[in-house]
């Protein structure tokens, strides 16, 4: 399984950090961290995953301003860390 982010900013050039994917097996957990050192309050924060021979699929997208990250169906888990 190939998870990866990626952050939406309409008003400047996304600045992104983080790895460029990350690969799992199955039954395996994984931490994916994204940041973004200039995220507005207006933006968005999107997360997708890509299995082998398909194309990306959204996971969950959040609002920088958002007290709660939507978390999609099954056995994954998905948490912000508000450090900035």
């Amino acid at each position: 399984i190939l998870f990866f982010a990626s952050s939406a900013v309409a008003t400047s050039k996304a600045q992104v950090q983080q790895e460029p994917s990350a690969e799992t097996t199955e039954g395996t957990g994984i931490s994916i961290n994204c940041s973004h050192p200039n995220i507005k309050s207006t933006d968005y924060i999107y997360w997708f995953r890509q299995l082998p021979g398909r194309g990306p699929a959204l996971i969950t997208l959040v609002h920088k301003g958002s007290k709660d990250v939507p978390a999609p169906p099954g056995r994954l888990s998905v948490a912000a860390d508000r450090r900035s």
